[in-house]
């Protein structure tokens, strides 16, 4: 038996409870995390930018896919952000806040990551194929241009198609946020399984139904002013939600 066979499994993590106002605490901490550290955070900015981009260029042009589009970056931000949270870690412990070290953080719980990875892609591809159901089920005329969709969306038309978008969209984001809310954060610094971390981020969300409602909004603001920036503000949008989803975690974990 190797040494990390017969290595206890760590005990399931408590869940503390926060202030409403917490969120932005946990904010400007991931702010204080970028500019102490900003040649690695906005490596991992620039890389939302151009992870983004390559989405946009392969389903952008497809309203259907809309739906994927924006999705991408809340179900695979807290996997591409591991680099942040390491960075966030060691600037906890005193260590340098070197690019070279974050790149690897993932290979301390490889396996369990890469679980996790999985569903989240499994919810992905879930939420772009219900986007098309929707799309199939509710709308009515021909398929719409990006701009056309666009408009619709801004417009009194096509009520029933868009309540039915944003209420299956909004269960999908409820889904892949409830279970990523600190369950990577949680892999990463304490070694936790895949199924342990999703149910502890669940447990978080139920324990602080008010702050977790007040970081989701600061999420998808935040988020929102990067898209409509086209993608521009990701560059720093992306590390400071990464830092302070670290936060988040330190606060909401005993």
């Amino acid at each position: 038996m190797t040494a990390e066979q017969s290595r206890p499994a760590p005990a399931f993590p408590t869940i503390r409870t926060v202030e409403i106002e917490q969120p932005l605490a946990w904010l400007r901490r991931g702010w204080g995390d970028l500019l102490s550290c900003p040649f690695a955070s906005l490596f991992y900015g620039i890389c939302f930018v151009g992870g983004g981009a390559l989405m946009v260029l392969a389903l952008g042009g497809a309203p259907e896919y809309i739906a994927a589009v924006t999705s991408g970056f809340l179900i695979g931000g807290p996997f591409f952000a591991i680099g942040l949270y390491e960075i966030s870690r060691r600037r906890e412990k005193g260590q340098p806040c070197s690019l070279g070290p974050t790149l690897m953080a993932w290979k301390g719980n490889a396996g369990n990551l890469g679980i996790f990875t999985a569903i989240l892609l499994v919810i992905f591809l879930v939420w772009a194929r219900a986007s098309m159901v929707v799309f199939a089920l509710f709308y009515s005329g021909e398929m719409p241009t990006m701009s056309g969709f666009l408009r619709h969306v801004v417009s009194t038309d096509h009520l029933g198609f868009l309540a039915a978008y944003f209420a299956v969209g909004g269960l999908f984001a409820l889904i892949a946020f409830a279970i990523s809310l600190i369950a990577i954060p949680l892999m990463l610094d304490r070694g936790h399984d895949a199924i342990t971390a999703a149910i502890a981020s669940v447990r978080a969300l139920f324990m602080n139904p008010a702050p977790m409602f007040v970081w989701a909004g600061l999420i998808a603001l935040l988020g929102g002013l990067g898209l409509v920036t086209f993608l521009a503000g990701m560059v720093l949008i992306g590390p400071v939600l990464g830092h302070a989803t670290w936060h988040a975690y330190r606060d909401l974990v005993e």
